[in-house]
């Protein structure tokens, strides 16, 4: 079977802000998924250990009281999210995030931040080969990058909720790591269904090409930020981790 008609992982993270070097993890969503449907999820409530702008929780809807008062240690979050993630890629299995280089190089912040070991070194204590070409991570399945590439210049945004109106995907709570989890999964299975080179890729080969794609999407960017007149823009350009 092609790779979207196999079991695939659902991931999300909610954060404190944008910036994953800085943001810190609040809520968050490992989802086991068959055919587009959810067989067993794990969720979690970070106490992030600093204040949750409120932008960031008008857009989530965890505030710093409800986080410090029912959420969990940050460190603890961040361990149990990434073995259950390279638990997964130990097996083979894919790991599906939308805009995934946001989700797992904030991820890999939090387990530096928090001394704790990297994925690299889970993945291959969990059994696994240390990732796609020994990155560390993988195989991943972004559907933001992989939309970016095989339509390239369709207009309009290119957040979850225009992609999931785009493949008709139903995003019913925004902005919940479950709901946008399951999302991101049901999405790149529409891509897939749409694109026969996507449905026909093998999971390390689909993987590289997002590593290009994404390459050349940031390098795309940078230029039209600096023909703007941002002269120093600098856009990054490493994917799945920054």
């Amino acid at each position: 079977m092609a790779w979207h008609e196999e079991p695939l992982i659902g991931f999300d993270l909610e954060t404190t802000g944008t910036d994953p070097a800085t943001a810190r993890i609040v809520t968050a969503a490992v989802l086991e998924t068959k055919d587009g449907e959810t067989v067993r999820g794990r969720h979690w409530l970070a106490d992030p250990g600093v204040p949750i702008p409120g932008e960031a929780a008008a857009i989530h809807g965890i505030t710093s009281e409800r986080a410090a008062a029912a959420g969990r240690p940050a460190a603890e979050v961040a361990e149990e999210i990434a073995d259950a993630l390279t638990g997964h890629w130990a097996l083979g299995l894919p790991v599906v995030a939308y805009n995934a280089s946001f989700d797992l190089s904030l991820l890999a912040a939090e387990l530096h931040r928090h001394g704790l070991r990297p994925l690299r070194d889970r993945l291959l204590d969990a059994g696994g080969t240390g990732g796609v070409d020994g990155t560390g991570v993988g195989p991943v399945v972004d559907p933001y990058t992989i939309d970016r590439a095989v339509d390239r210049y369709r207009k309009g945004r290119r957040t979850l909720e225009a992609v999931c109106r785009e493949y008709g995907v139903v995003l019913d709570e925004a902005h919940e790591a479950g709901a946008d989890a399951l999302a991101a999964v049901r999405v790149a299975r529409a891509i897939a269904g749409r694109y026969p080179r996507v449905a026909g890729a093998d999971l390390a080969g689909l993987h590289r090409d997002q590593i290009r794609w994404y390459a050349e999407w940031a390098a795309g960017y940078q230029a039209w930020l600096r023909r703007q007149g941002d002269a120093g823009a600098v856009v990054e350009r490493g994917w799945p981790l920054r």
